[in-house]
Formats: structure tokens, C-alpha cells, sequence
């Protein structure tokens, strides 16, 4: 695994700064290590509260804004490669998962 830190600022969207890094990778696949900063405005797709209300998670989507910042550690998979395909169960492009070029 390569780690690599970014920052992002604000007004940048975060779903859609990180699949724009992402594309310009030679890796296919990443995951997020850690993550800390705040946001404007949060777009969830499924998100799971306490009774509280207070948001434990759910996918993030396009339109959640970086308020002051957002600074992130990607881990990148070289062995991996991660694609989104529809699914007609869900209705949405689920995670398909299969081995990353090795050569």
C-alpha cells in the first residue's frame, strides 16, 4: 500500500475532488485512512444515527463542501481495482471488486 496525504480547501467538493485524484492515479483502487476537517454542507446517500441524531456514517456524495478543510490519508491498492457498476437491486453503482494488474 502507497500512502499519500492530501488537503483540500474551501468550497471544494469532497466526493468529487477525491474521484478526480483518484482518476489521475495509476492505481484503480483506495481507501480512505483517515480524514479530518469539516464541511458546509454533507450529501449522504444512507446514513445511520444514533438517537442522538448525531450521524455515524453512510456514502458520501457529490455536493458535500469543504467548509475550512479537509485533510485526508489515502491508502492506494495497487493489487486491487475497484469499479462501480449498477445494480438493478439497488438501483445505484454498487462496488465490484477484482484483482488490480500486477505486471
Amino acid at each position: 500500500m502507497k500512502v499519500v496525504p492530501l488537503r483540500l480547501q474551501p468550497g471544494d467538493d469532497l466526493r468529487r475532488s477525491l474521484e478526480v485524484w483518484m482518476g489521475a492515479q495509476p492505481e484503480q483502487a483506495g481507501c480512505l485512512i483517515s480524514a479530518v476537517g469539516s464541511l458546509s454542507l454533507a450529501q449522504l446517500r444512507i446514513a445511520i444515527s444514533g438517537s442522538s441524531g448525531a450521524a455515524i456514517g453512510g456514502h458520501l456524495c457529490a455536493g458535500s463542501l469543504v467548509r475550512t478543510t479537509a485533510e485526508l490519508v489515502v491508502g492506494l491498492l495497487p493489487e486491487w481495482r475497484f469499479r462501480r457498476e449498477l445494480d438493478p437491486v439497488t438501483g445505484y453503482a454498487e462496488l465490484q471488486i477484482s484483482p488490480g494488474d500486477l505486471s
